[in-house]
């Protein structure tokens, strides 16, 4: 008897095909792009960290070299004179009070000659004439050193944070002063850990970013936490710091992973920190960490939401499997019953040609075969027609999507966008490059998607903080479109809008030539825009106002053809209603001379 072979049903076969074809690819890719995302987003978190400590650094050491800088200063014009007798003429004492006005942070200056009596200049609401003295007799320069820093030190009936600065002066080898400055550390402190203080608990429980300063004992002397400061609080116990410490200043900034415990429980943390060389001889180190779980939290939602998003296709493909699969076999399995009648003789078996379309049109498909190819030919032209206009549309409605965040900057991409084309239109450029100009500007924005709402829809003039995060958005949006490779020719436009001639724009300070002309374009039709609209916080300029103004910036900012080619389009109504507000009936005249409101207007 022969052996009966155990066959798979083409349902089953159909279904495990569509599964495989459509299902792994997807939880594969997934699972790829998120793996790639999360490595990006944690080499963007510590790349952030460094930065973060580097610019901390950078601000202490500015701070540090003001104020050297003005000790050194005096002591070296003393010492030219060569003349002990001019550290206590009325001519110092004048010099002194003028540096002291002109200089809002600083306290007190002070000079104390090897003989005689010292000379002071103090702010009375800070500081008085014990105080300084006081101050002044900790700190001087012994044996052969030129310069010594203490602080930061509570000084003073308000008790407000200081540090001092002193110089020796030396004349014909010998000690003739010491010169001494008192500057405050409350505007420094707030730049450098924040504006509000946060009680150091509420930041561990919460999770965030703390930033703080340790001097070379590792004591805490800025921090969000005022009492941490104030009371010098050891750090050393955190691996961060012992890492500092131990590095002896050598290393400029690192990133450190580390565990520490707080209040009994142990937390994995991602840190860094930097030395911030204030003075000669004088170093303290800023550390920034952070919850690595809160840090990184977008990675695991992320990868969450690629295995849910994968399992709701695989039930879909399951399903549309089943359905298709039945439709599909359907017209076969009528041709198997017809086969095997006509098999056990029955050759009046017939199978309905209506339910089988490819057998009952297999012959008349060959003679239609030729007409066909040319109505497909024609099918395909308006499909990419179709799929352009589709593209446009996609392009607007994602344009509209990002200015639609902000009522006041609904329809910005839209009118960026006209007056570009307007602009490049008066400059002769091709109809291709045109449509390439005219979708770059309307992407222009499309960064913005990354950047907070509170920043984007608040109603008042940015912050330097929030500005530099608003400054990110040209490289997200160029992060973003630059995986697509279909959107190469519109990235100049997205990426280079915030660039300037000068070489002070960003994200790259390009200049002249290095920008190319699309970026330049768009550059010129974003600010003209942005100037000429009304802001929470700002009414926007006249036509005749706002030209002039993109004029000024001529060689500088922009570049001269392309605002005269904006300055025509605008004469020859190109640019007007619909793209210009002109509310002259319901307003003043307002100008804005001040060229940092424009930068955050177009950012």
């Amino acid at each position: 008897m022969p052996t009966v072979k155990r066959r798979v049903s083409l349902i089953v076969f159909v279904i495990a095909t569509l599964l495989v074809v459509g299902l792994v690819p997807l939880v594969l890719t997934g699972w790829l792009l998120s793996d790639k995302s999360g490595r990006e987003l944690r080499s963007a978190e510590n790349r952030y960290q460094i930065q973060l400590v580097q610019e901390k650094a950078r601000q202490l050491e500015m701070f540090g070299h003001r104020w050297t800088s003005i000790v050194s200063s005096l002591a070296t014009g003393v010492e030219l004179a060569h003349d002990p007798s001019v550290i206590s003429s009325p001519q110092t004492e004048a010099k002194l009070g003028s540096i002291l006005k002109e200089n809002p942070e600083l306290l007190a200056l002070y000079v104390k000659p090897a003989n005689g009596e010292s000379l002071s200049v103090f702010r009375a609401e800070a500081l008085n004439r014990q105080d300084v003295d006081t101050i002044a007799a900790n700190l001087r320069p012994q044996g052969r050193q030129k310069f010594v820093v203490d602080g930061p030190r509570k000084a003073g009936q308000s008790g407000q944070m200081v540090m001092a600065f002193a110089s020796s002066v030396n004349i014909d080898g010998v000690k003739a002063a010491d010169i001494m400055a008192v500057a405050s550390l409350g505007s420094i402190s707030q730049s450098v850990v924040g504006m509000n203080s946060t009680k150091e608990a509420d930041l561990w429980n919460a999770g965030l970013p703390i930033i703080f300063v340790v001097d070379d004992a590792g004591e805490a002397i800025f921090h969000p936490d005022a009492d941490v400061a104030v009371g010098r609080k050891p750090m050393g116990d955190l691996k961060i710091v012992q890492e500092w410490l131990e590095s002896g200043r050598q290393v400029q900034s690192a990133l450190v992973p580390f565990n520490a415990v707080y209040d009994g429980k142990g937390r994995d943390m991602i840190g860094a920190y930097s030395t911030a060389n204030i003075a000669d001889g004088y170093s303290v180190g800023v550390v920034a960490m952070q919850d690595e779980k809160r840090a990184l939290a977008s990675v695991g939602e992320m990868r969450w939401q690629t295995w849910m998003i994968s399992m709701a296709f695989a039930v879909f493909a399951l399903g549309a499997g089943l359905i298709l699969s039945r439709y599909l076999t359907s017209p076969l399995l009528k041709l198997v019953t017809a086969a095997k009648r006509i098999a056990h003789g029955d050759f009046s078996a017939r199978v309905d040609s209506q339910n089988m379309t490819e057998v009952g049109t297999l012959s008349e498909t060959f003679n239609l075969m030729g007409g066909k190819i040319e109505e497909q030919i024609a099918k395909l032209a308006k499909a990419a027609e179709e799929n352009h206009e589709l593209f446009v549309g996609t392009v607007k409605a994602l344009a509209a999507a990002i200015d639609g965040k902000d009522k006041y900057t609904r329809g910005h991409s839209e009118r960026v966008s006209r007056i570009s084309v307007a602009i490049g239109r008066r400059m002769g450029l091709p109809e291709d490059e045109l449509e390439t100009l005219r979708i770059s500007a309307l992407l222009h924005d499309v960064g913005k998607i990354a950047i907070d709402d509170a920043i984007l829809k608040k109603p008042a003039a940015l912050t330097e903080e929030e500005y530099e995060i608003m400054k990110q958005h040209p490289k997200a949006g160029y992060k973003i479109m630059s995986q697509i490779p279909a959107m190469e020719p519109y990235l100049p436009g997205m990426y280079m809008h915030h660039e300037m001639v000068n070489g002070k724009g960003y994200p790259q300070g390009l200049t002249g030539d290095q920008i190319p002309l699309q970026g330049k374009i768009v550059s010129v039709a974003d600010t003209f825009d942005a100037m000429t609209i009304d802001r929470p916080y700002s009414k926007g300029m006249q036509l005749g106002d706002a030209l002039e103004r993109l004029r000024s910036f001529v060689d500088t900012r922009y570049q001269s053809d392309v605002v005269e080619a904006l300055v025509e389009a605008c004469d020859a109504g190109e640019v007007a209603n619909g793209i210009v507000r002109q509310l002259a009936e319901k307003r003043a005249i307002e100008n804005h001379n001040s060229e940092g409101l424009v930068d955050r207007l177009v950012a």
